[in-house]
């Protein structure tokens, strides 16, 4: 028999842990920052003292905090699928094992959560079989350009770091991964966003209690 299971307190987790990496892509888009729009950049470029000691330091931390967030926002995700299909099983495109497996999935990771969410985010709201209302997943669908775009842009700015040689070309790298951390930046603050409306939408719907903004 399915059960409902109360999201709220792997909300709060999944909350604090982007927050986190909110931090981090600040410190991180600084110290692009620092050699983008000073004459040391381009005057008294190393290549082996570039961003060194800075990145070393904050690297490992930041990496930590990233896998621990995908790990928690998961769960926290695969709970929510699991009350979704207590409400409305019919509506769910995917079996509950997707809302996990979805995103480890080469390019199909592109596209499959978002689905998933979107189903959720459906059998989540006051009236499930409703038509969606003409701006309802503007939410889920900001967030999810912004997280896309940030992976992009961090695969492109990777691979030119690694081939750059020159100080220009790594000043080029470093000005697509601050465009990198800026989006990232904002795909986490809109997923905090995300996170709070559909776990809200969901303690409303599970206590019976005024219905959240739809």
């Amino acid at each position: 028999m399915l059960t409902l299971r109360n999201p709220g307190g792997l909300s709060h987790a999944v909350v604090a842990l982007l927050a986190g990496n909110i931090l981090f892509d600040v410190l991180f888009g600084a110290i692009e920052l620092r050699f983008l729009f000073t004459d040391s950049a381009a005057d008294y470029f190393d290549p082996a003292v570039f961003g060194a000691l800075d990145l070393n330091v904050l690297y490992s931390p930041a990496f930590t905090l990233y896998v621990a967030t995908g790990i928690v926002f998961i769960v926290w995700f695969h709970r929510l699928r699991k009350n979704a299909e207590v409400w409305a099983a019919d509506l769910q495109g995917r079996k509950p094992g997707w809302a996990i497996g979805g995103w480890f999935i080469p390019i199909g990771n592109l596209w499959i959560p978002r689905g998933v969410a979107a189903d959720i985010w459906r059998a989540s709201r006051w009236e499930p079989y409703a038509a969606d209302g003409a701006r309802e997943l503007t939410l889920l669908n900001a967030w999810w350009s912004f997280w896309v775009a940030s992976m992009v842009m961090d695969r492109i700015s990777a691979q030119l770091y690694k081939g750059a040689e020159t100080a220009d070309a790594y000043v080029t790298a470093s000005a697509w991964s601050l465009t990198g951390y800026a989006l990232d930046l904002a795909a986490a603050v809109l997923a905090i966003l995300f996170v709070r409306r559909l776990t809200s939408m969901q303690h409303a719907k599970a206590t019976g209690m005024i219905p959240a903004a739809q």
